[in-house]
């Protein structure tokens, strides 16, 4: 199950004038009982029947964010059908991790966290919504024209961090023949970068950084976030 499922499922129990049936609505679209919930959150059915039937306040975040969670663990632990049934697929082979924020988060800062310089010209004043981490040599073999939205999301506001990348040309070759483009791009340890790399990031507007992370030391750094 992937994280924009948990936050949809999130976001509508707190938006839910009725908080605690929208959570019960949920748990029965997925098929669940409150006794094998309970037993996933490690709580007694009651508690979840509480909640449920509103005789207790409001749930705040935490209990909303362990509901849902164990929403989550019990489809995985059955197969995933109510993930696939909510539209959920594999991503294709290339994409290595792929994140929304919960709250825009400065370019500049994001730097910050992965040690990532700029190795282009361009202005780095612009928030980031989200990431997806690709293995470069993977996404290009992987990832076809009609599958590129993938790499996206839910926003284009997102840095694209690609690893396994040795000049970057092609990267930035794929990012500039398709319409869709990211807020920024980041390539982890590359190698030489060619000059070609860079220039195609001046001329699409899109900051282009470096970091001297590799792609699972980047993907541990931004889950922290």
């Amino acid at each position: 199950m992937e994280t924009e499922i948990r936050e949809k499922i999130a976001g509508e129990v707190v938006l839910s004038l009725h908080p605690g049936r929208t959570l019960r609505k949920w748990r029965e679209d997925f098929g669940i009982s409150q006794r094998d919930l309970a037993r996933n959150l490690e709580t007694v059915p009651s508690v979840v029947s509480d909640y449920e039937s509103e005789r207790r306040p409001s749930p705040g975040a935490a209990f909303i964010r362990r509901y849902v969670q164990a929403l989550v663990e019990v489809d995985e632990r059955r197969g995933g059908k109510v993930g696939m049934r909510l539209g959920v697929r594999p991503h294709s082979d290339g994409i290595v991790g792929i994140r929304e924020f919960s709250v825009a988060v400065p370019l500049k800062a994001l730097a910050d966290r992965l040690d990532a310089r700029a190795a282009s010209r361009v202005d780095l004043h612009r928030d980031i919504h989200g990431f997806t981490l690709l293995d470069a040599p993977r996404a290009i073999l992987s990832i076809d024209a009609s599958r590129f939205v993938e790499v996206y999301g839910w926003t284009t506001q997102r840095a694209l961090i690609f690893s396994n990348v040795r000049y970057g040309r092609s990267p930035m070759v794929a990012i500039r023949a398709h319409p869709l483009k990211p807020a920024a791009v980041i390539f982890a340890s590359p190698g030489r970068l060619d000059p070609l790399a860079i220039r195609l990031s001046e001329v699409e507007n899109i900051p282009l950084l470096t970091t001297p992370l590799s792609g699972t030391d980047v993907l541990e750094r931004l889950e922290e976030l």
